[in-house]
């Protein structure tokens, strides 16, 4: 099912100033659980101020989006990460390190997500959404090679080492009654820029098409047996998101027959913010009855967008899907690192408050 959400988000919000200090002073365990329970009380509120019906904690409790996978895993290094080329945040903009890379055999050592969702189902008003990375994100970024090569021969071993563990997790959570499951899988961005595509061939040493096909069955196998009456499945793409930067371009088009017509979920999150995003076209493959919620908001910038532009926008991709099986977002979370996107939580209140106002013009 692909849910009666047509106000969406994607998962992430700004940290709040408080438990940036926290962390950056080293505050133990207990003192920092108790700043992000009371923070993410009050954004739940304010969610529900707004108008949502889906409800997150903002991914307050991570470092990036993908932390809750690191953290619950032996054989992740910190201190060490593969290079990344990034763009579009501005002269200044200093770009965190989202993971670092594996330097041992991964062993999972306690539950993903356990601690967030039981605060959450005990305190949100209403139907949560869990986030969880693809596993399709750390071959790309946490294998480097004469390192990890020496544990996983090939960034697929290492790829099909993490999808138990991701499966695992989803299935757990869909059995504890959650309502939205949502995996991010920013890496496909990989194969719609030709540069990304020439870094597969070049540096992992595989062929894009060959590539896009093993991380489409890596998170089709993740989610399998996780599908049940009430839950809804979904998977976010975006091109990079990290302090308002991005490292990849192009439309859909490589991908979309591909992707949309084999991808196991319920809901796809698009990212379709500039024009980097390519047009709507590709949504022609988009399956009769799945949900394509448009990320015409963007989560970068501090400027406003127009409620009469964001409808003529949800009017044109309405030409390849179907209105009801339409949805609106923000393109993507406002913090997928704790550091978070340049503007401020007003802002991103604001962006918020824009898409349920939009969402209910439209959707009456």
């Amino acid at each position: 099912m692909g849910g009666p959400y047509r106000a969406d988000q994607v998962g992430s919000l700004l940290r709040p100033a408080e438990l940036l200090d926290a962390r950056s002073a080293g505050a133990d365990l207990d003192r920092l659980r108790a700043i992000e329970d009371r923070h993410i009380l009050r954004v739940l509120a304010r969610q529900q101020e707004l108008g949502f019906r889906i409800f997150t904690d903002g991914e307050l409790r991570r470092r990036n989006f993908m932390s809750d996978l690191v953290d619950a895993c032996e054989g992740f290094d910190l201190g060490d990460a593969v290079a990344r080329s990034w763009a579009g945040g501005g002269a200044g903009v200093a770009v965190s390190s989202v993971t670092g890379i594996v330097t041992g055999k991964l062993r999972q050592i306690h539950r993903m997500t356990e601690h967030e969702r039981s605060f959450l189902e005990a305190h949100s008003p209403g139907p949560i959404k869990m986030t969880l990375p693809s596993a399709n994100q750390f071959p790309a970024i946490a294998f480097k090679g004469g390192i990890t090569d020496r544990i996983y021969p090939s960034h697929s071993a290492l790829l099909w080492d993490i999808v138990p563990i991701m499966s695992a997790e989803i299935r757990a959570l869909a059995s504890e009654g959650v309502h939205y499951i949502q995996i991010d899988a920013p890496r496909y961005s990989y194969y719609i820029d030709p540069k990304w595509r020439a870094y597969v061939r070049n540096e992992m040493g595989v062929e894009p098409d060959a590539a896009l096909d093993e991380a489409v069955r890596a998170d089709n196998a993740s989610l399998e047996g996780a599908r049940r009456p009430g839950v809804t499945l979904a998977i976010h793409l975006c091109r990079g998101n990290n302090r308002s930067q991005w490292y990849a371009e192009g439309g859909y088009d490589p991908i979309a027959e591909k992707l949309f017509g084999t991808l196991q979920v319920d809901r796809f999150l698009l990212e379709y913010d500039d024009e980097r995003s390519g047009s709507f076209e590709p949504l022609r493959f988009v399956p009769r009855g799945k949900t394509v919620v448009l990320g015409l908001v963007s989560s970068k910038r501090p400027q406003l967008e127009s409620k009469r532009d964001l409808i003529r926008r949800v009017e044109q991709a309405a030409r390849y899907v179907p209105l009801e099986n339409l949805a609106l977002s923000p393109q993507c979370g406002f913090a997928s690192t704790m550091e978070g996107n340049l503007l401020t939580e007003e802002d991103q209140w604001a962006k918020l408050g824009l898409v349920v106002d939009t969402a209910r013009e439209v959707w009456r």
